[in-house]
């Protein structure tokens, strides 16, 4: 037998001001904040009567400061800056993650896939293995095939840190992915990568 429908009234408030939405129960605070982050974009919105375009349309704007963010991290990485490529790249992934709810998906996956790989490369320069394979995980995540870089990055971090089996399971699968990807023919330094932590596996 189904339960009966339950009406339950939750603590709410609303400023009359900013009509943000408010409530003193503590657990409704994350929601609560996403729901007053989609009434303040919908209300910039430059649309007839504020209406969300469809998914095609791509504000430029946006678009242009995310890869003059990325360019300048790059730039501070190739100088030796890494505070300040981490900091910028981070800029950049909050900007790309802000982007409205109806902007196509796979753009945002795309260029957090990019940008949490260039973080990767950053804290691999300075050793920190453990913050590199996370990023590297977290790039191959949004995007699994055509990201050699995210694979083989995480590979070596996890070769670096000691996990070996780890490694070697990591490179296998990402093979398996990218051999069959736009990528293929260029699988060469994943392979080496591969043999280089079997032999690892074969040490005593």
């Amino acid at each position: 037998m189904e339960a009966p429908d339950t009406f339950l009234q939750l603590p709410l408030t609303i400023d009359p001001a900013t009509k943000a939405i408010s409530s003193a129960d503590s657990t409704l605070s994350a929601d609560l904040d996403d729901l007053n982050k989609l009434h303040r974009t919908l209300l910039a919105l430059e649309t007839p009567q504020q209406t969300p375009p469809p998914p095609a349309p791509v504000h430029p704007k946006r678009s242009v400061q995310i890869n003059k963010l990325r360019e300048s991290g790059n730039a501070s990485y190739k100088k030796g800056d890494f505070s300040g490529a981490i900091t910028l790249y981070n800029l950049a992934m909050r900007m790309a993650s802000e982007r409205p709810s109806w902007e196509a998906s796979g753009l945002v996956r795309e260029e957090l896939s990019a940008l949490y790989n260039n973080r990767a490369q950053v804290h691999m320069a300075q050793q920190n293995w453990a913050e590199g394979s996370v990023d590297a995980e977290c790039s191959v995540e949004l995007k699994r095939v055509g990201n050699l870089k995210g694979w083989w990055r995480r590979g070596v971090c996890l070769k670096e840190m000691g996990r070996t089996e780890e490694a070697a399971d990591w490179v296998k699968t990402g093979l398996e992915f990218e051999r069959v990807g736009p990528e293929k023919d260029k699988v060469a330094e994943l392979e080496s990568l591969l043999k280089e932590v079997n032999k690892g596996l074969e040490k005593p």
